[in-house]
């Protein structure tokens, strides 16, 4: 099975120029805890609920200050014609719950998740094996 069969294409992307209060109504809105930063048709980084709190709230910069002061900028991701097993792996190695998807042309598409992962018929033993991956204790990612 693809990426392509299963991911989600319903994905709100924020802009570097967002506030965090933005962000954070953004993620309210959609019920989600991360965000695609993009710009001019690009995706140039990625924001979280985590990095409100830890490079935001903790750092006690205010409700205005710009996503991109705060987002990851190094952004994993995978394509949409990738191997639904091969992202499983990855995303385990890499120990991240969802990864942006693009095309070919480098175009945001989609998001895939553990849950999506899970939800593909056949694919549960490699969700597991990814969420095992991420539930390892490390610091190697911020993109949780």
């Amino acid at each position: 099975m693809k990426v392509n069969e299963c991911m989600s294409t319903d994905v709100q992307v924020c802009a570097p120029g967002d506030t965090m209060a933005d962000a954070a109504r953004m993620m309210k809105k959609i019920d989600a805890g991360f965000l695609p930063v993009g710009e001019n048709d690009r995706l140039v980084g990625m924001i979280t609920d985590r990095d409100l709190a830890v490079r935001g709230v903790a750092e006690d910069r205010g409700p205005n200050t710009p996503v991109r002061d705060i987002m990851s900028a190094e952004v994993l991701y995978c394509f949409d014609d990738e191997s639904l097993d091969d992202v499983a792996s990855q995303m385990g190695a890499q120990q991240v719950r969802r990864l942006p998807v693009l095309s070919r042309s480098k175009r945001l598409v989609g998001v895939i998740s553990l849950g999506d992962i899970s939800q593909a018929g056949g694919n549960r033993s490699q969700a597991a094996a990814a969420l095992a991956g991420v539930t390892e204790p490390s610091a190697r990612h911020s993109q949780h």
